[in-house]
């Protein structure tokens, strides 16, 4: 009882219990008769498919349990096979040559976590070239505008000699007609 409170208070969820014994008569309760008249109308309250959604009984828990065994053995066997055929890699590596008292299995296996690797270090590759070639763009970029910056700072710096402080513009723009007016260009 004392498990089943600090279930309900830790997954904040409502929880009831009741024992029955061959040698009492009446059965135990917790958390009192009336939490558990709650509890169960609340539960009659949903429809059968909600009531059987995670309900157990032993026979499907325990076949539940022996399914997540078997899958985790499962993974565990595949993991000790590809750590089996990592040591064998690296014995061959390390003699130079395949070994002699290697099976057409573990060969097999062997090609085939080979080609995994190269596979990886291609992905690792590409990726890694990849990452060069927005790092050299982002570069360039930052110095073409530097470059710019630079130019606009030197026109900045130059003085344009251009004298319009006399008013006398036809010095400065002299037109083809002579009253220093463009073609075309009649003042009112």
């Amino acid at each position: 009882m004392k498990k089943v409170d600090e279930i309900s208070t830790l997954c904040g969820i409502e929880a009831c219990v009741i024992i029955f014994s061959q040698n009492d008569h009446q059965p135990e309760v917790w958390p009192s008769p009336w939490g558990v008249q709650k509890v169960l109308s609340r539960f009659r309250g949903l429809s059968e498919m909600e009531q059987n959604k995670k309900m157990l009984n032993q026979e499907s828990f325990l076949k539940q349990r022996i399914q997540k065994a078997q899958e985790q053995l499962k993974k565990q066997m595949n993991e000790n096979r590809k750590k089996e055929m990592t040591y064998l890699m690296f014995q061959c590596l390390n003699a130079a040559q395949i070994i002699d008292n290697v099976g057409m299995n573990d060969l097999k296996d062997l090609s085939w976590m080979i080609d995994q690797n190269l596979k990886q270090i291609e992905r690792r590759i590409d990726e890694t070239q990849a990452e060069e070639v927005v790092a050299n763009h982002a570069e360039n970029v930052i110095v073409r505008e530097q470059g710019m910056e630079n130019n606009v700072d030197a026109m900045q710096s130059q003085h344009w000699p251009l004298d319009f402080t006399n008013n006398n513009f036809g010095d400065v723009l002299p037109f083809e007609n002579g009253n220093n007016l463009p073609n075309g260009l009649w003042l009112y």
